[in-house]
């Protein structure tokens, strides 16, 4: 008689999740396909379409952790109250989390009125704008400060910048953020 040994992954979303970031890394969210992370992970393909249903429920589970994630970096940064701050841990979790930055912001690879992404994404949005309420403008100043950390920090992963800049980018970052929100 044959004993058969029950299947247990232990976390399956968890890994199929860190599997599709290092495909992200490597070849971009276009790279990203259920059936290769299954085989990544070593389960069928059945696996992953349980607990994504398809590569844009994966993407949507990956957007809300990675808003969530900025969200947290964006609080521990929030402490000082300065924008210049905020703005250089904005940059940092781009850098540190490149694949979750790549699909964040591209709402048309993944479901943008999924519940988790919607409450995340509205969390990191009042942390990234808290450092600007004293501007003339807010509202202005809110989107301006985050045009300019969110183009750095696109610009700094395309490795487009001048060399000049050094090789920090979270100082880089703060000297950008710092320049819209000079004091005096």
């Amino acid at each position: 008689m044959t004993s058969r040994r029950p299947y247990h992954h232990g976390d399956l979303r968890r890994a199929v999740l860190a599997a599709a970031v290092e495909v992200i890394d490597e070849h971009g969210p276009a790279g990203v396909g259920l059936r290769d992370l299954a085989r990544r992970v070593g389960v069928s393909h059945a696996g992953p379409v349980h607990h994504f249903r398809d590569k844009a429920g994966l993407l949507t589970a990956l957007a809300a952790e990675g808003f969530g994630l900025l969200a947290d970096r964006l609080i521990a940064a929030k402490e000082s109250g300065d924008f210049v701050d905020i703005g250089a841990a904005y940059v940092r979790f781009a850098v540190e989390h490149r694949a979750h930055f790549e699909v964040m912001f591209r709402p048309d690879l993944y479901h943008a009125d999924d519940p988790a992404v919607l409450a995340a994404r509205a969390r990191s949005g009042e942390l990234l704008t808290g450092g600007v309420t004293e501007q003339d403008d807010p509202g202005l100043a809110a989107v301006a400060a985050w045009s300019i950390v969110h183009g750095f920090a696109t610009l700094w992963n395309t490795g487009v910048l001048p060399p000049d800049l050094g090789d920090d980018p979270q100082a880089a970052g703060r000297a950008i953020a710092g320049y819209l929100f000079r004091r005096g």
